[in-house]
């Protein structure tokens, strides 16, 4: 008796591992399919692992859309920064600059980010 039951177990931890895999193999996360909180949580954990130099395509890629998007010109130099939601502030709804980590691009390329990096952009 106790070896059918331990082979059932047995069994149910298998199918189940089983089950696990499949799930992460055919559903990865995408950020655009998660809701707000799990976004929030895959940004940091993400921003948390860039590099400078790194291509803008390949931050949307990682990051998806931003939240907040700015773009500007000076001479030669294309500046764009963009906002992914980081943190939670207010419970309005609405997401703020505030709420994000901005990612200072220069010439589609990452040179910074943080609060630094958004300073970085204003002063051009």
């Amino acid at each position: 008796m106790n070896n059918k039951i331990a082979f059932r177990i047995g069994m149910g931890v298998v199918a189940y591992a089983l089950f696990v895999v499949a799930v992460l193999t055919f559903y990865p996360d995408k950020p655009e399919d998660m809701d707000w909180k799990d976004r929030e949580e895959y940004n940091k954990v993400q921003v948390s692992k860039l590099e400078l130099g790194l291509k803008k395509q390949a931050i949307l890629e990682l990051l998806g859309s931003p939240d907040i998007s700015e773009a500007k010109r000076i001479g030669e130099k294309e500046l764009q920064v963009m906002f992914y939601r980081t943190q939670h502030k207010q419970a309005d709804g609405i997401t703020t600059a505030d709420e994000c980590t901005p990612l200072l691009f220069v010439n589609g390329q990452l040179v910074a980010w943080g609060d630094s990096a958004y300073q970085s952009y204003i002063d051009g």
